[in-house]
């Protein structure tokens, strides 16, 4: 457990900050603790909790040794509890990127970051944690009003940064399920797009080990999952249940299952997941189809 809790920590102060958060409500549920109770406690506002329990602030070290014992919390969990707010306290590297990005986009830039495993289903885009650079640009730029010129060069920088779990310690392990349709848009033209599947090809042979993709052939003749894009995020910490990215042309939002609410839309997803891989050509037939597919790109030049 304490092992689990440390490599997330590790990897990612957002991880932290929310297995904090999590646990606290969910201790304060299960003893019947009101959040009034609380708040006359530990001499804080309403709103002050709130943002608590909510990821938004860490409480001072003082007050959360105070909460753990109102808690009833055995000094073992207190000592993981407080390295948590110690870890939690760190700034990510996707915090330089605020004036960029949202704060829903870049919470799930640092869940990402502190994630064992992701599983991610694109229907008709190349995955962002498989785009080398140059194809990256070329998507920046080919976006239009959305993406201004001023800021290619720092949402590059953040992708690549972003690919760094890929091949850094403790590599995040990548299950992607991709339609052909993501193979033959031409995002920069027919070159660029010809080095993007080499590259795609050459990472998912030189990390095989941690890195998985399929590809949904045209000719499939099932139904395959409509057009979406979304990723699943695991974590090491048993006590954090799978998270959700969920995303459209336009909006991006993080899903997490609330089981007090019968919330179960992770979960769907991850359905649709393991019917999308089921569909999708095995990895080596994929590798073979992306070879030949920027083959032919080349011949055709």
């Amino acid at each position: 457990m304490v092992g689990c809790i440390v490599r997330g920590m590790a990897l990612s102060p957002a991880v932290a900050r929310w297995e904090l958060a999590l646990r606290l409500r969910q201790r304060r549920l299960e003893l019947g603790i009101g959040a009034a109770s609380i708040t006359r406690a530990l001499d804080v506002s309403a709103a002050y909790w709130s943002h608590i329990e909510n990821e938004r602030n860490l409480l001072p070290k003082d007050k959360l040794e105070q909460l753990l014992d109102i808690l009833e919390i055995d000094r073992s969990e207190q000592r993981e509890l407080l390295a948590l707010r110690e870890a939690a306290k760190r700034r990510g590297w996707w915090s330089r990127y605020s004036a960029l990005f949202g704060d829903e986009i870049l919470r799930y830039y640092g869940m990402e970051w502190g994630a064992e495993s992701i599983r991610t289903y694109e229907s008709v885009m190349m995955p962002g944690l498989l785009q080398g650079e140059e194809f990256i640009r070329a998507q920046m730029l080919s976006a239009g009003a959305t993406v201004r010129a001023i800021e290619v060069d720092q949402r590059v920088e953040a992708r690549l940064r972003r690919q760094q779990r890929l091949t850094g310690e403790s590599p995040v392990s990548l299950r992607a399920v991709i339609g052909e349709a993501a193979l033959r848009q031409q995002v920069g033209g027919r070159d660029v797009l010809r080095r993007q599947l080499v590259h795609l090809a050459d990472l998912l042979e030189s990390h095989s080990e941690n890195v998985e993709l399929q590809v949904i052939p045209f000719t499939i003749a099932d139904s395959v999952p409509a057009s979406s894009t979304y990723h699943l995020l695991d974590f090491a910490s048993p006590r954090l249940p799978t998270l959700a990215w969920h995303e459209s042309a336009v909006f991006g939002q993080i899903v997490i299952d609330d089981e007090s609410r019968k919330e179960a839309k992770v979960r769907d997803l991850g359905f649709v997941f393991e019917r999308a891989r089921s569909l999708a050509l095995p990895r080596d037939e994929s590798l073979a189809l992306i070879r030949a597919t920027a083959a032919g790109l080349n011949s055709a030049g």
